[in-house]
């Protein structure tokens, strides 16, 4: 997979911290690698049984933690709805056109807070749908899913809304 390396938990380096690996993935249609999203059957059922489950806010006091969490444990929570605050980024990837969007804030990384904490986001049917500007501070609504790629899993925010806020949050978190 030499397109691209994203957000890949490791939790050797960092106790209950996500490290992102180098680049973060753009707007359409690619999002952030699960490294154990289970089986397609297994993710199906968990989304009938997600969908009646509360909103989960993904906070900024514990952003990269509930981050952690949901990586880990992708089956728990794919299906269910998901809000976050954090900056808006793209990125372009070798051979995409599109570019790949997320929300992302910065922690703590191998040298001195260059890591990224993150969850891919785009519309569901991306057809033409504007996207905020870099680094505009905005608040992401929608429903976390998977699709696969090069035969890996990744994880995305299906977006209901995407806000431009005012008020910003903590660029930088420690857990």
């Amino acid at each position: 997979m030499a397109r691209r390396h994203i957000f890949h938990v490791n939790l050797v380096s960092f106790v209950l911290a996500v490290f992102m690996l180098m680049g973060v993935a753009a707007c359409k249609n690619k999002t952030a690698r699960a490294d154990n999203v289970q089986p397609e059957d297994t993710i199906k059922a968990s989304k009938t049984e997600a969908a009646d489950k509360p909103l989960i806010e993904i906070k900024e006091k514990m952003f990269i933690t509930q981050l952690n969490d949901i990586y880990l444990n992708a089956e728990e929570y794919i299906g269910r709805r998901i809000k976050l605050e954090g900056l808006f980024k793209t990125d372009y990837y070798t051979g995409s056109i599109e570019p790949y969007c997320f929300v992302l804030r910065y922690g703590p990384g191998c040298c001195v807070g260059d890591g990224t904490a993150a969850l891919e986001v785009r519309w569901p049917n991306d057809g033409g749908t504007l996207y905020p500007v870099e680094d505009d501070w905005v608040e992401a609504v929608g429903v976390l899913d998977y699709y696969e790629e090069d035969g890996y899993p990744y994880l995305y925010v299906s977006l209901s809304s995407l806000t431009v806020l005012d008020e910003r949050g903590a660029e930088r978190v420690l857990n």
